[in-house]
């Protein structure tokens, strides 16, 4: 650690990329555990849960920007869905 910042203060040139490095992988790090515990088509445990796309709800947008968007049911597919279960 400390041969780390003897070599920063030899090539002050590294620091702004060493900053937004740290910046992009915070920001990767901070998106990936926003859409794992908001989302509710991303799963981690498959055996518990083997069909996770029937508890999506419709209804609610999965975009990050949805524009006039209108759902409705299917009747054709409740009708299968419902003859399936």
């Amino acid at each position: 650690m400390v041969g780390f910042f003897q070599m920063l203060r030899k090539k002050k040139e590294l620091i702004p990329l060493i900053g937004f490095m740290a910046f992009a992988a915070a920001g990767a790090t901070s998106t990936a555990f926003y859409f794992l515990f908001t989302k509710t088509d991303v799963i981690l445990n498959k055996t518990s849960n083997p069909e996770p796309w029937e508890r999506v709800d419709p209804s609610k947008p999965q975009k990050i920007i949805t524009i006039n968007q209108k759902w409705k049911p299917v009747e054709e597919l409740q009708l299968v869905k419902s003859m399936t279960k």
